[in-house]
Parts: C-alpha cells; sequence; structure tokens
C-alpha cells in the first residue's frame, strides 16, 4: 500500500455541533479535534449520539447547528464532496454490493479518484483505458494490505462475516482518506477477527491515515486509541488517553446507567433515550 500525501497539525475539528430532530437533541454542542496520525475513539452508551455525529461528519446530517472543517477548510455538506474532500466511511451495518465481487466492491471506490468523464468512458479512450489500469493496480494492492486478495473474483455475499467487514474497510480505504471513520468495525467478530482488525487499523495509520472509531469494545479500543471520547445523551462527558478515561467517574456511572454528573439531584436524573441519542421525553431543550 502506498502512503497517502499527509501534512502535520489537525485533520478534522468539529465545533459546537449540535443536531436537533424537531424538538428532540441528539447531540449537543460537541467540539471534536482529530490530529494527522491519530486514532481517536468515542464510546458512548446506546443512543448517546455517536452515529449521528458520524452522519454529520459525513454530510449525511446537515448539522442544526456548529463548524466542521478538514484541514482547515469548511467541509462540504453533500456527502460526496466530503468524500472528495478526504474523508472515508464505514457503516454499523455492512453495506457492500452483495452481486459484485470483492474487486468490484473496491473499484466502486475509486470513483472519486477517477477523472476521467462519461465520454471518456463511453468512447474508451486512452485517458480511461489507463485510469481503469490504475484503479485495478490500486484495488488489487488495497486486497493485498487487508488480506483479501486471495478472495478477489468471490461475490461479496459470499465472504464470511468478518472478511466482509474487512471489504468494506478496503472499499473506503479506495478512494485515498486522510480520514477514515470506523462504525463499530468489530461488531459480532470473535476475538481472532478482533485482534486482526486492531492490526489492521494500526496498519492504516502507520500509512498516514487518522482514523475516528466508534465501538462498544473497550478492551479493543483502549488497546487501539491514542485518545477516547466519551458522548453521553448527545454530550460529550470527557475525552483523554484510555488511563484517563476508564478512571473519571463519570465515565464508570454514565456505563453503570447511573447520573454522570454529580451534582445532579434525583429529581434532575436525566431521561431515557432512543437509538438517535434524543430525549424521548419530548421536552425542548
Amino acid at each position: 500500500m502506498t502512503t497517502p500525501t499527509t501534512t502535520t497539525g489537525t485533520v478534522l475539528e468539529a465545533t459546537g455541533v449540535t443536531m436537533r430532530f424537531g424538538g428532540l437533541t441528539a447531540v449537543h454542542h460537541v467540539d471534536l479535534t482529530i490530529n494527522t496520525h491519530e486514532i481517536l475513539g468515542l464510546i458512548g452508551p446506546n443512543g448517546a449520539g455517536k452515529t449521528t455525529l458520524f452522519n454529520c461528519l459525513t454530510g449525511l446530517y446537515t448539522p442544526t447547528q456548529g463548524t466542521i472543517s478538514y484541514r482547515g477548510a469548511p467541509l462540504s455538506r453533500k456527502p460526496h464532496l466530503v468524500t472528495q474532500a478526504g474523508i472515508a466511511r464505514t457503516f454499523q451495518n455492512i453495506r457492500l454490493f452483495a452481486n459484485m465481487t470483492v474487486l468490484e466492491n473496491v473499484l466502486v471506490g475509486r470513483h472519486t479518484r477517477t477523472e476521467e468523464g462519461l465520454w471518456s468512458a463511453l468512447l474508451r479512450t486512452p485517458g480511461f483505458r489507463k485510469a481503469e489500469r490504475d484503479s485495478a493496480q490500486r484495488a488489487l494492492e488495497l486486497l493485498d494490505f487487508t488480506g483479501l486478495a486471495a478472495h478477489r473474483d468471490r461475490l461479496a455475499r459470499n465472504l464470511p462475516y468478518g472478511e466482509q467487514r474487512k471489504l468494506e474497510i478496503a472499499r473506503a480505504l479506495a478512494s485515498e482518506p486522510g480520514l477514515l471513520l470506523l462504525d463499530e468495525p468489530t461488531a459480532g467478530m470473535n476475538p481472532q477477527e478482533t485482534r486482526a482488525t486492531q492490526d489492521l487499523v494500526h496498519a492504516i495509520r502507520a500509512q498516514g491515515t487518522a482514523v475516528l472509531v466508534i465501538e462498544h469494545d473497550m478492551r479493543f479500543i483502549f488497546n487501539l486509541c491514542d485518545r477516547v471520547a466519551v458522548l453521553v445523551q448527545g454530550h460529550k462527558l470527557t475525552e483523554g488517553t484510555a488511563d484517563t478515561v476508564q478512571a473519571d467517574e463519570r465515565v464508570i456511572a454514565a456505563y453503570l446507567g447511573t447520573p454522570t454528573d454529580p451534582t445532579t439531584t434525583p429529581d434532575e436524573t436525566p431521561t431515557p433515550t432512543d437509538d438517535t441519542g434524543a430525549d424521548t421525553t419530548g421536552a425542548t431543550p
């Protein structure tokens, strides 16, 4: 795998990101910074707003408030332009093209890096044929990098579950991102597959790509990440090294289901949330 061109400093900066759905607030005034060559973990109980924040960062949702910049420039609110800028992601639920081969799935991820247009494709110009060869070569490199080279001609639907997860990562890497967002990449995996995923993410970082990862497997997160941020009911509770976060009593309380604010009285106990992290009482924030 070739090393992407990178710069030092901040890759992504989100400031005051808020996402409301009507009267429900799923993400509330979240600040997040990701640096070059860094792996940042994002954890929190179910319904904390983690995936909603991912959707804001990648253009699937337009935040109600806040700003997001990538390498110092404002980030577009359109998903395809976010990808072109240099951000790629995977999803909680695998979203492969089931009836396409493993190689074809990765080639789909190359489209944002192909400059040839429709007429070039129809006429199969020399420029288009060269771009096609280059894309195929890059896709094969990524399959080798992710350990999927032997499966290049298999249909995606016939891969084992763990290999399908790898294929999603390979397809995301095909767009040559400077920042990769992984949404629960080890969900449903056995311990051996989880360790392999940890090694893969470290290898991705070593090649110059920053990573933001959501995961419920705390051992995986704390072994993997340089820093960890904690979301609870749409608010960023704390952020720091694995040791700092693990020792924070508010984090322990959040995972035990007790109020996270030590000043909260019984009458002010946070209300239950739905799967988006939104307040389910219907009260206006």
